[in-house]
């Protein structure tokens, strides 16, 4: 067995951050040793193991991170990934930062933590995900050139509860095409009569409905044909699973920005 790493858990009473306790405490390359909660959550106090429904592990939810970890992993909200920020970037904490909506200059300060601490920051843990981002430049970066042009449009469904639209990683995935293929039009929906759709433009729909943990959809529309993209979360553990792979590389790694390609090995 190789190195064991102690983890932390920023947002550990959330859903995800559940999971995440859950997850690493049966990977044997990870120990979770700490778990956090806002000074103000009835979690506090409450034993990580068994809000995760894993039974008891002795590690007690609490406000502020005390021992030193070797990790941390941040599935909140952008307040308090900015306050794990902080904390991380001065103790030199290597900190996977999963927690989305963050703009401006909270994510800023997040961003600063990299010049003192490894850090690891993605509008998706999903490795699938991150792979079809690949897939979507080098598809953008073909198709480009085209002399009739590509009309390209993204699509994304998540839970009635995400409070975000549309989604960061429908977002960078719009990021990644208009780098490679020059739109500077950014629409989110249409009504009315738009008129003829202008080849600078690229077009959000966020669809919001029921328990559907993740799903996008990129299209790129050419006369006579169109190309799909489509990758589906059907499980949470799938931004999990990322995430605890983000972490054991992140661990062991010099401060500064990484992603989920450089995990990946893109």
């Amino acid at each position: 067995m190789g190195d064991v790493f102690t983890l932390a858990v920023n947002g550990a009473g959330g859903r995800m951050g559940r999971r995440i306790v859950a997850l690493a405490h049966a990977d044997s390359q990870l120990k979770v040793t700490a778990a956090l909660e806002p000074a103000s959550s009835p979690h506090i106090g409450c034993d990580a193991g068994e809000l995760a429904g894993i039974g008891n592990i002795s590690v007690p939810i609490t406000a502020e991170l005390g021992p030193r970890v070797d990790v941390v992993i941040d599935f909140s909200i952008p307040a308090g990934a900015v306050a794990i920020s902080r904390v991380c970037g001065e103790r030199a904490i290597p900190l996977v930062v999963a927690t989305t909506g963050l703009e401006g200059a909270a994510r800023e300060e997040v961003l600063a933590a990299s010049q003192t601490t490894p850090l690891l920051i993605s509008p998706s843990m999903s490795l699938a995900v991150n792979l079809t981002m690949k897939l979507v430049r080098d598809a953008a970066r073909v198709l480009k050139n085209l002399p009739e042009g590509v009309d390209v449009e993204i699509i994304e469904r998540h839970h009635r509860f995400k409070e975000d639209a549309p989604s960061g990683t429908a977002l960078k995935f719009g990021q990644i095409i208009a780098d490679e293929m020059g739109q500077t039009d950014h629409v989110h929906g249409r009504h009315g009569r738009p008129g003829v759709r202008p080849k600078t433009e690229i077009g959000y729909h966020a669809l919001r409905v029921g328990d559907n943990v993740g799903e996008h959809t990129i299209v790129f529309g050419m006369l006579g044909e169109a190309i799909d993209l489509t990758v589906r979360g059907h499980t949470r553990d799938s931004y999990a699973y990322g995430a605890l792979a983000a972490a054991k590389f992140l661990a062991t790694k010099k401060p500064g920005l990484y992603s989920m390609a450089d995990v990946l090995g893109f």
